[in-house]
């Protein structure tokens, strides 16, 4: 009886063995398959999209190279990629600061600026991703302070391409050296105090009066030499005329108008009776010639 357990228990561990022989290709495979599908969940690659940059952190620290655009292998566990945007970007600051004549100015700047791409891993490492509220924001509001400072209120307006490359070129100077590069930067608009703009507008509501009057006054003074001018040359066309009239010029002036007057008559004589006599223009002096 013994025996008879003893063969069973052999021979079901011999078909055990078989068993596990047979299925022996299949678990290297297995084994394999879960190691990729581990790996694949740790996410050993990144992608860096157009105008990024990846700055590489192992265990959280910031290492010197830095990722391009493309496909890159990390080390699972080790290596976490934080991306950063090098693209050029927009910010409109709106900053208050006082004249050199103690006005109230309030400017409104864009500025367009971007990160240093092969230096993104420091920017990341000493200022963060709120770079813009932490060091641009500040810069663009105390360089419009001091460039504003420098001029007056008036000077603002009349200078202001010299205003706004004074602001952009303090500006570039300051952002560099936390490795941001601005691009382009220009002024949006100036507003001035209330008292400020009605005098203002009442000193250009002065100037266009004084030149309307001046305008009009040089086209009273040209009226004046034209009318002038025209009296004159009557003056000399009459003395001229005068200086030319003789005795021989009267009478052929009366000759003429005789003529004119025979040409006019119809041959009847006036009905008209009285004591005088009855006028007929010229015969006598006709009769004489």
């Amino acid at each position: 009886m013994y025996d008879d357990d003893l063969t069973k228990g052999i021979n079901k561990a011999k078909e055990k063995m078989q068993s596990v022989m047979k299925k022996g290709p299949l678990i290297p495979v297995l084994i394999i398959a879960g190691i990729l599908i581990f790996f694949m969940y740790l996410a050993p690659w990144v992608q860096i999209g157009p105008g990024e940059r990846g700055i590489v952190l192992n265990f959280g620290a910031v290492q010197k190279n830095v990722f391009g655009e493309g496909l890159h292998f990390r080390i699972p566990v080790v290596q976490k990629i934080a991306v950063m945007d090098v693209k050029v970007q927009k910010s409109v600051t709106n900053a208050a600061a006082a004249s050199s004549d103690l006005q109230e100015v309030t400017s409104d700047v864009a500025l367009n600026y971007h990160i240093v791409p092969d230096k993104a891993n420091l920017v990341y490492q000493n200022i963060g991703v709120q770079f813009k509220e932490r060091i641009i924001d500040p810069a663009v509001q105390e360089v419009v302070k001091a460039v504003t400072a420098r001029y007056t209120a008036e000077e603002l307006i009349t200078k202001r391409p010299a205003v706004s490359e004074a602001m952009r070129a303090n500006l570039a100077e300051r952002l560099l050296k936390h490795n941001i590069e601005v691009d382009a930067f220009s002024i949006v608009g100036f507003s001035f105090s209330k008292a400020f703009t009605e005098a203002i507008e009442s000193k250009q509501t002065a100037e266009q009066l004084a030149l309307k009057a001046k305008r009009d006054l040089e086209r009273i003074k040209i009226e004046a030499t034209q009318t002038i001018t025209a009296a004159r040359a009557e003056a000399e066309s009459l003395r001229l005329q005068k200086a030319n009239i003789s005795t021989d010029l009267i009478e052929l002036r009366k000759i003429e108008a005789n003529l004119k007057a025979i040409d006019k008559w119809n041959g009847i004589l006036p009905q008209v009776t009285g004591s005088g006599a009855i006028p007929f223009i010229g015969v006598g002096d006709i009769q004489k010639k």
